[in-house]
């Protein structure tokens, strides 16, 4: 949440002061619009996991008015994306605290990461193309063309439909493909040493409860040893 809301920061600095053209707009617009879900979902997540609610919601509504898409008409929700990163910086003071609860559950952590390097890929890239692809025979020319072509580019699907056409916009889809490859491989090891993750946390409590049956059946059977070493001979034959 900390690196999209500098990330939104930093765009609304470049919208206010560079004027762009028309697709780059409708580009960022688009990522913006995702970012305000992303921040729309981890409202509820705080909300739900909030004890008391109205605690959280004497701050927490600066969360929500964060996640309005940033329209013309509704600057304030702007002024709340400020307002929310000073909010999060206050929680984490140095990075030092950031890394720490980011890698706190490695599986976790390494999932965040490289699912925040590939977002930050797919934008940028996005951007770039759309910024080298100006010839009369690109076929990337809209900013949902861009997109298209960075998420099927990171995939490694490579539909074929839009491709760059100069040297630098080829340079930068083979980048892509590479540091796909290299971050989907390691989603789908992350993804799936957390099902292990899972499965091992249910062997393990198995295992302690069949360990506390063997602890409490052992006393047990001290407290019965110990009784009858305290009875006299005369009850022990009988």
């Amino acid at each position: 949440m900390l690196c999209l809301s500098v990330y939104v920061l930093v765009v609304l600095m470049v919208e206010t002061l560079v004027v762009l053209p028309t697709e780059m707009s409708r580009l960022l617009s688009a990522v913006d619009l995702a970012v305000c879900v992303a921040f729309a979902l981890d409202f509820v997540v705080q909300l739900r996991a909030a004890r008391p609610k109205w605690g959280y919601l004497k701050w927490g509504w600066i969360d929500l008015l964060s996640s309005v898409p940033s329209l013309p008409f509704l600057r304030i929700a702007r002024l709340a994306r400020l307002v929310r990163i000073l909010r999060l910086l206050r929680g984490a003071r140095s990075t030092r605290v950031i890394v720490t609860h980011l890698f706190a559950n490695r599986s976790r952590g390494t999932f965040a990461t490289v699912a925040l390097i590939t977002s930050v890929l797919i934008v940028f890239s996005s951007i770039a193309v759309l910024n080298l692809e100006t010839g009369p025979e690109s076929t990337i020319r809209t900013a949902e063309d861009a997109l298209w072509w960075s998420l099927a580019t990171v995939t490694t699907v490579g539909y074929g439909d839009a491709c760059p056409k100069t040297a630098a916009g080829r340079a930068i889809g083979a980048f892509l493909m590479v540091a796909g490859v290299a971050l989907f491989g390691t989603f789908t090891a992350t993804v799936a040493s957390l099902f292990v993750q899972q499965d091992a946390k249910r062997e393990d409590g198995r295992l302690d409860t069949v360990l506390r049956r063997l602890d409490a059946l052992s006393e047990r059977l001290d407290r019965m040893e110990r009784s009858n070493d305290r009875q006299p001979p005369g009850d022990a034959s009988r």
